[in-house]
């Protein structure tokens, strides 16, 4: 359906060498866009835009630097003549309750989840408005909507990225760029497989308590992005969009 059509569009997917980014890079490769993929391990961006195919690239970047995030923004306007999707994806956790975890440790989280954030929404911005037609996607989590004892930074942070989207949603809305957040449940990636390792009995509660009895994959979020990022939801801004199996419906 053209409502979903791509093609001729760029997105910069930071993240979006693994897991739920590669996820949703994947998603809007198919749908037709441009693909730069960013994060910090340089032979696994490659790795991704090569599996990618088409018109794919990576750079590396370390998002919490606001010298190397101009430098991510203007690699790839200079490879593809521009922005007009943004998925804020990267970010990190570290497992532990508040009452043991450091402030260094608090700092790390908030920066790598939140702070980059808002070094990599305020530099691709002019690319954005430039387009015409931007959208930001944004990762939140579940942990939004209830707290997670074992991660106050993580939730924090998270719920942080839920109202910076809001905030950017209303501010650029005159530039007709939509912001959205997505909030992803439990999801078969790296960090959460070292979660089952850390949370005794993790894996058994999440199929419990998930309605659709199983973890997420990364390729359930190639639908949401190309949603997002198309022409499909250009009256859809300032939202939070639970992507989670149904786990944030149940008690």
């Amino acid at each position: 359906m053209a409502l979903f059509d791509l093609t001729g569009r760029t997105a910069l997917v930071t993240g979006g060498n693994g897991g739920i980014g590669l996820g949703m890079a994947k998603g809007l490769a198919e749908a037709g866009a441009n693909v730069m993929v960013s994060g910090r391990n340089a032979a696994k961006n490659a790795a991704a835009a090569a599996a990618l195919g088409g018109n794919a690239a990576s750079v590396a970047a370390d998002v919490t630097v606001a010298a190397e995030v101009e430098a991510m923004v203007k690699a790839t306007v200079d490879r593809f003549g521009g922005i007009d999707i943004l998925v804020i994806n990267a970010g990190t956790n570290i497992r532990k309750p508040a009452h043991e975890a450091t402030f260094e440790e608090w700092h790390a989280v908030i920066s790598a989840n939140l702070d980059s954030a808002f070094l990599t929404a305020k530099a691709a911005y002019p690319a954005l408005k430039a387009s015409g037609r931007g959208k930001v996607i944004t990762t939140g989590s579940m942990t939004t909507l209830f707290g997670a004892a074992f991660a106050p930074a993580y939730s924090a942070s998270k719920g942080g990225i839920v109202q910076f989207t809001r905030s950017i949603a209303a501010a650029w809305a005159a530039d007709n760029i939509q912001c959205n957040a997505i909030l992803p449940g439990w999801i078969d990636t790296d960090l959460t497989r070292q979660a089952r390792i850390d949370v005794p009995g993790l894996n058994e509660k999440v199929l419990a308590r998930t309605p659709a009895g199983r973890w997420g994959s990364g390729e359930d979020f190639a639908g949401i992005a190309v949603f997002l990022a198309s022409s499909a939801s250009d009256f859809v801004t300032g939202t939070a969009i639970p992507v989670d199996g149904g786990y944030s419906s149940t008690i």
